[in-house]
């Protein structure tokens, strides 16, 4: 019996030093063929919510709270015109945004990312869900290949059928960037997955489309839009349950005129302007409905 707890102490003493190291967050150096390895574990600080943004604006929680998505990121790109990254561009615009309805007011805004960090689909939607957002935007910016001629903006909604074969083209390109960029994404395209989420997304779907047709109204005159405009297709960015979502595609970063205007101060901050306009008509309809 005695020999028993020999061993048994024995594989045990391992799991018992590491878990203390673990708790206490210490670092261990190891002798190994005259060089010295440490093992280091980095403990969240206790009651800090993990891997969610920044909320800022009003410490309300009553107050409409907006997710901002700058798509791409880190490893991923995006469209790529000669020295502008379409990751980098569609960032700008989301922190001009985030400023022009801070300074306003009365509402929160969260980016999923306020640097160069790659984010894959689903998190993007995931963290508007966890904030209990109440409007979520993805920001991309178009590619027309070695085209310079196709120009202009556009809203995408979600849609288990695409409103046009090009529609159908871009959810292809977009929602297989995580695969692109070597990671793979498990159950992206699980037809019961579809199935349950075209279900929780129905009710949601009318008012997604509200705030694509507010985008565009507030943006005329202001801004170049696509002569189709408004368009559906199963974007996996926009899977987000309960939360109203739009994917706006701001113009096309191959088209010269588009990509100088989007990477201009004076672009970003008309491009702020007239956004922010539709998210407070947006909140204000809400709030009566």
């Amino acid at each position: 019996m005695g020999r028993f707890f020999q061993i048994l102490a024995i594989f045990l003493l391992p799991v018992v030093i590491v878990g203390g190291v673990y708790v206490l967050g210490l670092t261990i150096p190891v002798p190994h063929l005259g060089r010295d390895y440490v093992i280091s574990l980095v403990l969240p600080e206790a009651g800090q919510p993990v891997d969610l943004p920044t909320i800022y604006g009003p410490p309300d929680n009553s107050r409409p709270l907006v997710v901002i998505d700058a798509g791409h990121g880190g490893k991923d790109p995006g469209t790529v015109s000669g020295d502008r990254y379409e990751k980098d561009v569609v960032l700008e615009l989301a922190l001009a945004l985030k400023d022009r309805l801070i300074e306003e007011g009365g509402i929160r805004v969260a980016l999923t990312r306020e640097d160069d960090t790659f984010l894959v689909l689903q998190e993007r939607p995931e963290i508007a869900r966890r904030l209990n957002a109440d409007l979520f935007i993805s920001l991309h910016a178009d590619s027309a290949g070695d085209s310079e001629s196709a120009y202009g903006a556009s809203v995408y909604t979600l849609s288990r059928e695409a409103s046009s074969e090009a529609a159908a083209r871009f959810a292809n390109r977009e929602n297989n960037a995580d695969l692109l960029n070597g990671v793979v994404v498990k159950n992206q395209s699980d037809p019961v997955n579809d199935i349950l989420v075209e279900l929780s997304q129905r009710r949601v779907q009318e008012t997604s489309r509200e705030f694509g047709e507010l985008i565009e109204r507030e943006g005329k005159g202001k801004h170049r839009f696509h002569s189709q405009t408004q368009r559906s297709a199963a974007l996996a960015v926009l899977r987000a349950p309960d939360v109203p979502a739009v994917l706006f595609e701001v113009g096309f970063l191959t088209n010269p005129d588009d990509a100088a205007r989007l990477s201009s101060d004076e672009g970003r901050e008309e491009f702020a302007g007239f956004l922010a306009r539709a998210i407070r008509v947006f909140f204000a309809r809400q709030s009566v409905g």
